[in-house]
């Protein structure tokens, strides 16, 4: 059965913009997303929002929703209460381009200095090989679809814009993780992850846990055992002893990417 819904949509750019009320008709188990379209077709063509997929893979369509940072295609009307007002707004971290858009192009550039995958030689017979457990534990790390609702939330860069240069954030966290546990990657990134990433800003409130739409244990699997890595590579005495008994004052590092976050 169909409904009128009411609406506060943001609207504006990067120099300043407010709510303005909309109210819509839909349909029962349309999504936020079915709205924003149906006013975009009806009432304001000019509204502007990001989207793909409409599946929830893509995450393009991330807004914060009644203050919470969702995915408008995965959030269902029936979530609201009947009569309920939806507010929709930007991403609150990142730059405003126009209404719902923001700029969210400083992960890419973080993502440029994340030290990419380089396994060790293939063995004579060309196979590669690796423990079940192994495949099973970078699987739920790949499952990122990369909506940024995590970064968006971390209050590190959320309420601290100076520290965006020094920190990457817990979706690159994700991937330092991805790579570092992989049996047959050879880079060691952990004193990229403590210096250039600033893994040690991270203070674990596991809010990056709590957006995300897949599900992943960003803060349990991905960030503590990266910290616990950090720690044991700088500040474990057994470790450090043993490079100065074999020589190793200074451990491989990563091969790093031209060019960084400014």
């Amino acid at each position: 059965m169909g409904y009128d819904l009411k609406m506060k949509v943001w609207r504006g750019d990067a120099t300043g913009g407010d709510l303005v009320d909309y109210t819509v008709p839909v349909e029962e188990g349309e999504v936020v997303l079915d709205a924003l379209h149906r006013i975009q077709a009806t009432q304001s063509g000019d509204l502007a929002v990001r989207w793909n997929c409409k599946a929830g893979k893509c995450g393009s369509c991330s807004t914060e929703i009644n203050g919470k940072p969702r995915l408008a295609c995965m959030t269902r009307l029936s979530t609201f209460e009947p009569g309920e007002t939806v507010t929709v707004t930007p991403l609150r971290t990142f730059p405003v381009v126009r209404d719902l858009v923001t700029d969210v192009s400083y992960n890419y550039r973080v993502a440029e200095t994340v030290p990419a995958f380089a396994p060790e030689p293939r063995p004579a017979d060309g196979q590669y090989r690796m423990q079940q457990v192994d495949v099973e534990r970078g699987q739920e790390f790949r499952k990122c679809i990369e909506c940024f609702l995590c970064q968006n939330v971390c209050h590190v860069i959320r309420d601290h814009e100076e520290n965006k240069p020094a920190f990457s954030g817990p979706r690159f966290f994700l991937r330092y993780a991805e790579l570092e546990m992989h049996p047959l990657d050879t880079n060691d990134r952990r004193a990229l992850a403590r210096e250039q990433a600033g893994i040690g800003l991270c203070n674990i409130t596991k809010c990056c846990t709590e957006v995300c739409p897949e599900g992943i244990h960003i803060t349990d699997n991905a960030i503590i055992p990266m910290k616990e890595r950090v720690v044991d590579r700088s500040f474990d005495p057994v470790t450090w002893l043993g490079r100065k008994i074999f020589r190793r004052d200074q451990l491989p590092e990563a091969q790093v990417p031209q060019g960084r976050a400014e």
